[in-house]
């Protein structure tokens, strides 16, 4: 059990060093100040459960889980950003949204003018990310007809796609 007392000793002797682990692992002060405070208030809030055995391996503990929990929500957050700000400037240029129109509408056709088993083998390998061998034995063909038949369709593709 962790009384008053004994919250401000172990703040007042870990919560810079916990800042500093902080501020080695993300570069930002700021953050690694947010992120120290968020553990002292968590060991504040759970402090009746709390024995005073191993504080600093829990402090360093919970803070190197809290910063991994804020890393992914700011990539998240700053991949969903990229995304926005694409989607905007493509929103802002009619040329380039009729360019990207006619370049899916000429792949949409160039995929259908496929053979069923070249379009098959080509959007295993591509939209699920599949390997040749995979490919192969979900197919039940050779590796070779795989990659013979992946080697036309990019052929196939680069010709319908990149007439000037």
């Amino acid at each position: 059990m962790l009384d008053t007392n004994d919250f401000k000793i172990i703040f007042d002797k870990y919560f810079d060093s916990i800042r500093r682990y902080i501020y080695y692992r993300c570069g930002d002060m700021s953050m690694a100040s947010d992120i120290a405070q968020d553990v002292f208030t968590k060991v504040w809030e759970k402090s009746d459960d709390l024995e005073l055995t191993n504080i600093k391996s829990l402090l360093y503990k919970m803070a190197h889980d809290m910063f991994i929990n804020c890393y992914h929500r700011e990539s998240k957050h700053i991949e969903f950003e990229q995304t926005m700000r694409l989607k905007v400037s493509f929103e802002e240029s009619p040329e380039e949204q009729i360019q990207y129109q006619e370049l899916t509408t000429n792949y949409s056709d160039a995929l259908n003018d496929m053979p069923e088993l070249q379009r098959t083998i080509f959007l295993m390998s591509r939209n699920e990310g599949l390997k040749y061998s995979e490919i192969a034995k979900t197919l039940c063909i050779s590796v070779k007809t795989v990659e013979k038949w992946m080697s036309v369709a990019l052929k196939q593709l680069r010709d319908k796609l990149l007439v000037d």
